[in-house]
């Protein structure tokens, strides 16, 4: 049976192949799976594994990046290297940084 991320040789519509700069924080995400793989933290098919586990409605609704983000914070869960609570507090702390930062540019 065809897993909801196994998309291949169904109809959708056109790929957008034109390159595009990647945003600062893809490009931390990025740097974050590669330390993580360089540190044997998380192999390939752990991260795939991850991804493809999306709920179809998260897998569909978010973007790739996203997706990664998601899939980085679950392993990291998972194999206990970080708590729920830590991962809680420091996305609180990222976003009222953020907050602080819209704000200031206002």
């Amino acid at each position: 049976m065809r897993r909801h991320h196994d998309m291949g040789g169904t109809p959708d519509g056109p790929v957008d192949t034109r390159a595009h700069d990647a945003e600062l924080w893809e490009k931390r995400v990025d740097a974050v799976r590669n330390l993580l793989g360089q540190q044997n933290l998380l192999l390939t098919d752990e991260h795939r594994r991850h991804i493809e586990n999306l709920p179809p409605g998260d897998y569909d609704g978010l973007s790739y990046y996203e997706r990664w983000i998601l899939s980085l914070s679950n392993h990291l869960l998972e194999k206990g290297i970080l708590t729920a609570d830590e991962l809680g507090r420091k996305m609180a702390e990222v976003e009222a940084r953020e907050a602080k930062d819209r704000e200031h540019y206002k």
